[in-house]
């Protein structure tokens, strides 16, 4: 593809997006709010309950524990404090090593980080953009050891103490077979799945498939309560534990104030939590609009023989960032400047965790995918119109 051919693609794509979209500028993704939000809010305003005690955070945890089919929820300030806790919850210990992947979010390195353990970074596959099975086990298999019911890196002795997958852009990884894999070393899985809420692998959502799952509710995801997210577990006494770990480790009591360890001021407020119900209510509708834009995406991409990132083969997904995947790194920054140029935003991914000052010293296993997806993916406007849930909500 020549520069001549990347420009003809950004302006085809500008026309596509705005017969999504319509005219004006046009935003990678952003919220949509067309059902009970005010009505829920105004409810908790007049309630009094605003802060982090209020039905409507025991009402969100249940309802995304029914969608989900995990047993437990527990709701959180943000994805980044979700992720945290269930690492802690997991076992991570300072002076640990965190298997995760480079082709991520800064919040999947930053929340090991506040452990005190550092990252090992295995390689992606290229169709799911999420951690290679294949990858990881040879990771393991050349730098491994396991003994007295752990896994440790060979040369440093550190414990390899949790493995971190991310679901990316809301297409579910090979979970199934990392959590088999991880299984066999002995090292416990603690699912990313801050953007796939509404993915799922058969018939099983993603998050529930390790001894943890983080979700998050940031005001670009799928759905919002601003700023929230959620530890999702099927294992009661981890999320008794998640609850008052986040609740600042304070035993319950009429009037005493104990805290029993150093916990943190991680649980959602109840504003937070009435928006999110409303937006949990408007899911199933976000979920076809989300299939139609991709539908026309995938459309698109077929007739200029360009890689459209698609579901892969077993799996159900939410779209909720959609990507299209060109020749080289030249093309995707005329594509970026261009399309940008003209009001519609697009982005590349995230910057390998592995080339970033806090994180460049770390483990690797030459990254080949990470690095060609890196320099290739370009991010579509994802959002859902309004008007497209007319038809769908009562």
């Amino acid at each position: 593809m020549s520069v001549q051919t990347a420009v003809r693609l950004a302006d085809e794509l500008v026309l596509a997006v705005r017969e999504i979209y319509g005219q004006g500028p046009v935003p990678l993704h952003r919220p949509v709010f067309v059902g009970h939000e005010k009505q829920y809010l105004s409810e908790c305003i007049d309630s009094n309950f605003v802060s982090s005690v209020g039905a409507r955070v025991t009402d969100f945890e249940r309802d995304i524990a029914l969608f989900t089919g995990a047993k437990y929820a527990v709701a959180t300030v943000n994805g980044t404090a979700a992720l945290h806790v269930a690492l802690l919850l997991a076992g991570v210990e300072p002076g640990d090593l965190v298997i995760t992947q480079a082709l991520t979010f800064i919040a999947t390195c930053n929340a090991l980080s506040y452990t005190n353990a550092d990252p090992v970074f295995v390689d992606v596959d290229r169709d799911t953009l999420g951690m290679s099975p294949d990858a990881l086990e040879a990771w393991l298999t050349k730098h491994a050891e396991r003994r007295a019911g752990h896994s440790f890196e060979r040369v440093s002795g550190r414990r390899l103490a949790a493995c971190v997958p991310m679901h990316t852009f809301g297409h579910p990884c090979r979970i199934e077979r990392i959590v088999q894999i991880c299984r066999a070393w002995d090292i416990p899985v603690v699912e990313d799945a801050a953007e796939s809420l509404g993915s799922s692998v058969g018939a099983r959502h993603t998050g529930t498939f390790g001894i943890l799952g983080t979700l998050s509710f940031n005001g670009n995801k799928i759905i919002t309560t601003g700023g929230g997210g959620m530890i999702v577990t099927n294992d009661e006494a981890l999320a008794v534990r998640a609850k008052h770990l986040t609740t600042t480790a304070k035993r319950p009591h009429p009037f005493e104030f104990f805290h029993d360890e150093v916990g943190y001021n991680y649980r959602m407020p109840n504003l937070n939590a009435a928006l999110g119900c409303a937006q949990l209510e408007l899911l199933r509708p976000m979920l076809v609009v989300k299939t139609e834009i991709a539908d026309c995406y995938r459309r698109f991409c077929a007739e200029r023989g360009v890689q459209f990132v698609d579901a892969p083969a077993g799996t159900t997904v939410n779209f909720w960032l959609n990507a299209m995947i060109v020749e080289s790194r030249e093309q995707r920054d005329e594509v970026l400047k261009r399309t940008n140029e003209q009001g519609v935003m697009t982005r590349p991914a995230w910057r390998l965790m592995n080339e970033l000052p806090m994180f460049e010293d770390a483990m690797h296993d030459g990254l080949v995918n990470s690095k060609w997806l890196e320099q290739r993916i370009v991010n579509l406007p994802s959002s859902a119109p309004e008007r497209d849930f007319g038809r769908l909500v009562p």
